[in-house]
């Protein structure tokens, strides 16, 4: 793989780390060819500081490290993506993604992502035994009752799809969706367990 990289007259190399579940951008640093071999033998991501003139392991002082799950590079070789398992905050600053200021209306590929994190505070309360009032930790804590909604849904979602516009098939999909993110982590699975299973199907 090295020798297809194109690295500038400096030796290095851009390097976009993405979350690898959930699709959402991280940081963007640079490697030298060490920083890639590095990379590859550790399975954890490595860096080449340009400040300082040497490499640097990710998440080494916070122990917020980066697992690689796959490297990609475009097709002028000229820069690199990174798949990664997060340990933790990309940013220095404690934020999840170093990619937090300017324009900030959410994408649609980041809402179930966000999603995922705020049941994950539910279920955290729950827990801890101060759910407050919270309709998604009632459906946590009732697993009947969080199946009749998922039966209720997608019968509206199928009468929606017979006889309504279609912003409300986007509407009643929307609860469907939202339904089954608090099913998965009512089973302790992340969103991303179904999602592997239609990956295998493409196979």
């Amino acid at each position: 793989m090295n020798d297809e990289i194109a690295y500038d007259d400096d030796g290095l190399v851009p390097c976009v780390s993405q979350d690898w579940r959930t699709g959402e951008v991280l940081t963007l640093a640079y490697m030298n060819a060490d920083a890639l071999a590095r990379t590859r033998e550790t399975g954890e991501l490595h860096f080449y500081s340009r400040s300082r003139g040497e490499l640097w392991h990710k998440g080494e002082t916070s122990g917020n490290f980066q697992r690689l799950k796959a490297l990609r590079y475009d097709c002028d070789g000229d820069a690199l993506l990174a798949l990664v398992e997060p340990a933790g905050p990309a940013c220095h600053t404690g934020e999840r993604t170093c990619f937090f200021r300017g324009e900030l209306e959410l994408a649609p590929h980041e809402a179930l992502p966000g999603l995922e994190r705020t049941i994950a505070e539910r279920v955290q309360a729950l827990a801890a035994g101060d759910p407050g009032n919270s309709y998604t930790a009632e459906l946590l804590a009732d697993a009947s009752r969080l199946a009749g909604k998922l039966r209720e849904e997608g019968g509206e979602v199928a009468d929606a799809l017979l006889s309504e516009s279609d912003d409300r098939v986007a509407e009643e999909s929307a609860d469907v969706l939202y339904h089954l993110a608090v099913l998965l982590a009512a089973r302790g699975l992340a969103y991303d367990a179904p999602l592997g299973k239609l990956n295998g199907r493409r196979r």
